[in-house]
């Protein structure tokens, strides 16, 4: 009961609001509690209060006084140390799913600030310090189980210092979002009849530019022999020459043997990997559209969006 009356309060007291730029805390956006060892003191306060009037103790009312003094101090540093504190989101970088987003959130202060605390909604928390008068990033991990936009979602900024005994916190929640890529399958060959060498070209029988040398067989011509070769030692070998053609890659989503949706995008991420990292030129087939023929960077990123996003409402 007490978890959901926490729930409901929380609820209440932060209206869904995003949050767009930089923000600072200001008093109106720090929530103060005590901990339970914050009431804990206080029940003991209380209880030596009692006794002073009791027994008419004077080092007791001083004792008395002087820790609930103290704790009223922690209560001022702990707010202080929210207090005025910068905050803005930065860029998030699009991962594979199954890996570790991280967002990133940059703080910045003009007095140094201790034991600050993230936590987000499923509990997952990090912790940290900052520095005087520097801009410091923070980066906070998210699990990315589906693939399309991961929200940074509602995070918890908090602290408990210095004495654990007041519970401070502030509500971010900024326009952050994550791209989450289709898993790459392991073992993914490539489409029938889109196979490429490696280095993005067919090298067939030609006459421009130097393939290497292979061992003399009877009826070679004399001017391809490497009688400098020869000449060192060498068994007779003749040179040999290629030609280098250009190809493109066709991926198409109707070419994968997978029945389920994300088996074939999967296997669709990694061919669009294994085309980039070979340096072939390369296509992308969707029912929904298709990107035409290209390669590098730009491309590999174009593809990627297009797979994380098929089939899904873009926010």
């Amino acid at each position: 009961m007490l978890t959901a009356l926490r729930h409901t309060f929380r609820n209440w007291l932060f209206r869904p609001k995003i949050e767009h730029g930089s923000i600072v805390l200001t008093q109106r956006r720090i929530f103060i509690l005590p901990t339970r060892q914050g009431f804990g003191l206080a029940l003991a306060l209380i209880l030596m209060l009692l006794g002073d009037i009791n027994y008419n103790l004077s080092l007791g009312y001083a004792l008395t006084f002087l820790l609930a003094t103290m704790a009223v101090i922690s209560m001022l540093h702990a707010f202080r140390n929210l207090a005025h504190l910068e905050i803005n989101a930065g860029r998030a970088e699009s991962v594979f799913c199954g890996d570790v987003a991280h967002f990133e959130l940059h703080f910045k202060s003009r007095i140094a600030r201790y034991q600050l605390t993230l936590r987000d909604t499923g509990g997952h928390t990090v912790s940290f310090d900052l520095p005087a008068t520097e801009n410091h990033t923070v980066f906070f991990p998210v699990q990315t189980p589906l693939r399309g936009w991961l929200q940074a979602g509602r995070l918890t900024l908090y602290t408990e210092f210095p004495l654990g005994l007041f519970h401070a916190w502030s509500y971010l929640h900024f326009d952050t979002r994550c791209l989450i890529y289709p898993k790459p399958k392991t073992d993914a060959a490539p489409p029938q009849g889109n196979v490429p060498d490696g280095a993005g070209q067919h090298s067939v029988k030609g006459d421009d530019d130097f393939a290497g040398l292979r061992n003399y067989a009877a009826g070679d011509p004399l001017p391809r022999i490497a009688w400098k070769a020869y000449a060192r030692g060498h068994a007779l070998q003749v040179k040999q020459f290629a030609t280098q053609t250009g190809e493109e890659v066709w991926l198409n989503l109707a070419d994968t043997p997978d029945i389920d949706l994300e088996d074939k995008l999967s296997r669709m991420t990694r061919w669009v990997l294994d085309a980039e990292e070979q340096g072939v030129r390369y296509s992308l087939s969707l029912p929904d559209g298709e990107l035409p023929a290209g390669s590098g960077a730009a491309q590999r990123d174009a593809c990627l969006r297009r797979l994380a996003l098929f089939g899904l409402t873009e926010p």
